[in-house]
C-alpha cells in the first residue's frame, strides 16, 4: 500500500485547511484533537458537527485513525467518498450550505457513505451497540456490524479504527476486530461512490478524542 496523507492531528497546525460545519470547537489539551459542540444537546440536530479534512482521496483507499471517547451520549461517524451528487468538489459553492443538522449531508446535494461507529446517544442503541453503514443520498442502511468500544467509564483507548475501501468493498475494523464487510454492487442508491473528502462527525454531548488520521492507496 502506498500512504497518501499522513496527519497526527496534534496541534491546531495540523488542522490548518480543514472546515468546521457546525457550532464546533477543536482543542488540543492532551496533543491530540479533541471535537466538541459549543452547544447544548437540547439543540437537537442544530448542535451537531462536522469536520472535513481538505484533501480528496481516490477511490480504493484505507483510512485509520485512533479514537477516544471522552464524554458520552452521544455519536461518532467518519463519512468518507462525499462529493457533491453532480460529482462536485464538496466545498463547491454551488452546493447548498452546510451547518450540522444529518439532513443536510443524508438527504442534501451530496453523495457519501458514513460509517456511526459509536453509537450511544439513544437508550436502544446504548442497549445494544452496533456499527452501522449508510449511503447516500437517501439515508439507506446497507450493513451493521458489532461494536466492539466499551462506554467512557471503561474506555482505554486510544482504539485503532480502520476503513478499507477496495473495489467498491468496505470492511471496518476496531483494534483489527472486523465489524462488517459489505460489497456495493450498485443495486442500492445508485453506482458504487468513487472516491472524494472525508470527515469527522459528532452528535452531541458527545467529546471525543482522535489523532494518527492516515490514508493509504490499495
Amino acid at each position: 500500500m502506498k500512504e497518501l496523507y499522513r496527519n497526527p492531528l496534534a496541534t491546531p497546525q495540523d488542522l490548518a485547511g480543514f472546515r468546521m460545519e457546525g457550532d464546533g470547537a477543536m482543542s488540543f489539551p492532551q496533543g491530540r484533537m479533541r471535537l466538541e459542540s459549543l452547544r447544548p444537546a437540547s439543540d437537537g440536530q442544530a448542535a451537531n458537527l462536522v469536520l472535513w479534512c481538505p484533501e480528496e482521496f481516490p477511490a480504493d483507499v484505507r483510512i485509520e485513525w485512533d479514537f477516544r471517547p471522552i464524554r458520552e451520549p452521544g455519536l461518532a461517524i467518519m463519512f468518507f467518498h462525499a462529493r457533491g451528487g453532480n460529482g462536485e468538489d464538496l466545498f463547491d459553492e454551488r452546493l447548498a450550505p452546510r451547518s450540522g443538522p444529518y439532513e443536510q449531508y443524508h438527504h442534501g446535494d451530496i453523495d457519501a457513505y458514513h460509517v456511526s461507529y459509536f453509537r450511544r446517544m439513544w437508550q436502544s442503541e446504548r442497549a445494544l451497540h452496533t456499527c452501522n453503514l449508510r449511503k447516500s443520498h437517501g439515508f439507506h442502511l446497507v450493513a451493521q456490524g458489532p461494536d466492539p468500544l466499551p462506554g467512557v467509564m471503561d474506555a482505554d483507548g486510544p482504539y485503532a479504527i480502520r476503513l478499507d475501501v477496495k473495489g467498491g468493498e468496505v470492511t471496518f475494523s476496531v483494534n483489527d476486530l472486523v465489524s462488517f464487510r459489505w460489497r456495493d454492487d450498485g443495486s442500492v442508491g445508485g453506482p458504487a461512490l468513487a472516491g472524494g473528502k472525508i470527515g469527522f462527525r459528532q452528535m452531541a454531548p458527545l467529546i471525543g478524542e482522535y489523532e494518527n488520521l492516515r490514508v493509504s492507496r490499495h
